[in-house]
């Protein structure tokens, strides 16, 4: 018993679109495991940013207080 040649080419192209299709989910699958891992880098650095605003402020602060002390220093020592 032979196949009609249209069948056959029919079951070619239905095994064709068949692993285009694992080939699409596969790649559905790869790029939500990217999704997801730029999403958890970006909370990351998003924390990280938050993290050294915080830093920075503190330092500011800091400099300015040594500024104000050292201006009020110079000051007395202008009074003597």
């Amino acid at each position: 018993m032979s196949q009609d040649p249209s069948q056959i080419n029919y079951e070619h192209e239905l095994k064709i679109l068949e692993h285009q299709l694992d080939q699409l989910v596969a790649l559905c699958k790869q790029l939500k495991q990217e999704n997801q891992s730029l999403r958890d880098q970006q909370m990351g650095l998003m924390s990280e940013r938050a993290m050294l605003m915080k830093k920075n402020e503190i330092a500011r602060s800091r400099v300015e207080a040594m500024i104000m002390r050292l201006k009020s220093m110079e000051h007395d020592y202008e009074q003597q």
